[in-house]
């Protein structure tokens, strides 16, 4: 049987994940529900409103924002489709398509030519992702883009709260500007993906 994307990252690792990370990074199509902070400083916003108009991030704060996630795979693609719902009821989505970078490393693209390159590990029961590199896809090419220059390192942590629940935590911290943006919350594991070995 096909394994998942993330689950070819860790190789043997895998199997030290609890039972809500496994389905939340199964290989069947899931639904999750959950609820996310977001912050930012105010000096991000004129940045982040541009950077929306590409599909990346988000550029509205807010604490315990309603989020639906869907996943599917299409042609070892993973698709994640996410919908923020502001207490306004307007909806903020924010899509990517993650694709292997061989071995360990993973790369999530907001479009079809920005993506986030990143190393996934799973230690203490958590699934980690270190960022590599921003890539700019051109044809076939990967163009490299040091952190450094653009939003600063990429840090994602995982981990499980019961085997219904998961939280997560995403950081972007630049090495001169500090914590340049964050999300966090915890969701739901869709039930029918926790049958996932």
């Amino acid at each position: 049987m096909m394994k998942s994307l993330v689950e070819n990252a860790l190789g043997d690792d895998w199997n030290k994940l609890p039972v809500a990370l496994k389905a939340h990074y199964g290989r069947d199509e899931l639904h999750e529900t959950g609820h996310m902070d977001i912050e930012f400083p105010r000096l991000m916003q004129v940045y982040l409103n541009v950077l929306r108009l590409f599909g990346a991030l988000l550029n509205r704060r807010g604490k315990q924002i309603p989020v639906t996630v869907d996943k599917y795979v299409i042609h070892q693609q993973q698709h994640w489709n996410r919908a923020f719902v502001f207490p306004d009821e307007s909806i903020i989505r924010f899509q990517s398509v993650l694709v292997s970078a061989g071995g360990n490393q993973l790369i999530e693209f907001v479009n079809s030519f920005l993506g986030l390159q990143m190393s996934v590990y799973a230690t203490d029961g958590m699934v980690r992702y270190a960022g590599v590199r921003y890539v700019v896809k051109i044809g076939k090419w990967l163009l490299p883009v040091p952190e450094s220059l653009v939003l600063g390192h990429t840090s994602i942590e995982e981990w499980a709260s019961d085997e219904h629940h998961f939280m997560m935590d995403f950081r972007l911290v630049h090495p001169l500007f500090g914590q340049l943006f964050r999300y966090s919350g915890v969701f739901k594991v869709d039930s029918s993906n926790l049958s996932v070995s």
